[in-house]
């Protein structure tokens, strides 16, 4: 799907056609729409490519008059029944007469624009408007950061409750998302600081300023992405190292009350049949009382053993 749209009067309306100095968002383009994208707008096929590949890390490249600036997006994604939160690529093409932005799925940071959300921002001033795209990209990084914060603190207080799979499962959930994310904020850190180095695009003093921003976001994001991984790896290693002691204590009892529930079954298979007929030759077989009591007495015996042995 391929849209247009220009800030008109200070506010972002959709056009039903292609003008300069728009943006143009594009969103899972099909065949047809990709040809057009490289007839009409003369873009690089190997731009397109790249802007359209999932597994694209963030970078910044030029050729001729036109800039590819990639960048990972974090999103949200339902997985039976739970959040998910993943990054994606978002390629991002300048030239003189547009900006275009290309996705293989529906970003929430750039339906903000699109609707208008986003305030102060110029499709004619295309420089900024990228920065702009990067600044809320940084904030919805920060914020979802500090969700998973939230979860998985709440994950902890339930473990604490009840050890169950599902939330060492959830918490496995969240540190795969902090990796995503780490390594996403680290490369994109990586594609501001050859920006801000003004090589591929032209700088102007507020577009620096609010260049230094969007840096100070990203590094502030991968910050609290190491502390909060660093956290969660240590919450699920401890909750994997209490779950697994659990097992060993029930095994530990289980096991002693299978050797106590041995003893008596062992010494009536002496005396089997034997019992009240003194033809066994058994001392005792005379009478139940006696191998009962010794069974009794002989289980007591090693119950203490084992419970001085912390057994129980």
């Amino acid at each position: 799907m391929i849209s247009f749209y220009k800030t008109e009067n200070g506010h972002m309306r959709r056009l039903d056609e292609f003008r300069n100095d728009c943006w143009i968002n594009v969103v899972a383009p099909d065949a047809k729409e990709q040809e057009e994208l490289e007839t009409r707008f003369e873009i690089p096929p190997e731009f397109l490519k790249a802007a359209m590949d999932e597994e694209e890390s963030s970078r910044i490249d030029r050729e001729d008059d036109h800039t590819l600036i990639i960048i990972d997006v974090p999103y949200l994604e339902k997985f039976n029944g739970s959040i998910i939160y993943m990054t994606m690529p978002v390629g991002i093409i300048m030239n003189e007469r547009y900006i275009m932005t290309i996705s293989l799925k529906d970003s929430p940071i750039l339906q903000e624009f699109a609707e208008g959300t986003v305030k102060n921002v110029h499709t004619n001033h295309r420089t900024q408007f990228v920065l702009h795209i990067m600044l809320r990209m940084s904030t919805r990084f920060l914020q979802y950061l500090k969700q998973i914060d939230k979860q998985s603190g709440y994950l902890e207080m339930q473990l604490r409750k009840s050890m169950r799979n599902r939330e060492i499962i959830n918490l496995m959930d969240l540190q795969k998302s902090l990796v995503y994310f780490q390594t996403s904020l680290k490369s994109d850190e990586i594609t501001l600081e050859k920006i801000l180095r003004g090589r591929y695009i032209k700088m102007y003093d507020e577009d620096q300023e609010l260049l230094e921003d969007v840096l100070i976001e990203i590094k502030q994001a991968v910050e609290m992405s190491n502390i909060y991984l660093s956290i969660l790896t240590g919450t699920t290693d401890a909750f994997a190292s209490v779950i697994s002691n659990n097992l060993n204590i029930v095994m530990k009892v289980l096991t002693s009350i299978t050797i106590l529930m041995a003893i008596p079954t062992m010494i009536f298979s002496f005396y089997g049949m034997n019992i009240g007929s003194v033809a066994g030759g058994l001392p005792g077989a005379a009478t139940i009382w006696i191998p009962l009591g010794f069974a009794v007495a002989v289980t007591l015996i090693v119950g203490i053993i084992l419970y001085r042995k912390d057994m129980f």
